[in-house]
């Protein structure tokens, strides 16, 4: 009993962690377009 609660626990910790990473790697790129559109619309 105490084995499958365990997986259950480190299942939901890795989806954590894959949604966490996926989240911050695209919020970066968003702030990545963002800086980089706001520089292009200076320059010209």
């Amino acid at each position: 009993m105490e084995e499958k609660e365990e997986s259950r626990k480190k299942l939901w910790l890795k989806r954590f962690g894959v949604g966490a990473f996926l989240f911050f790697l695209i919020k970066g790129l968003v702030w990545l377009g963002i800086f980089f559109f706001a520089a292009k619309s200076c320059n010209s």
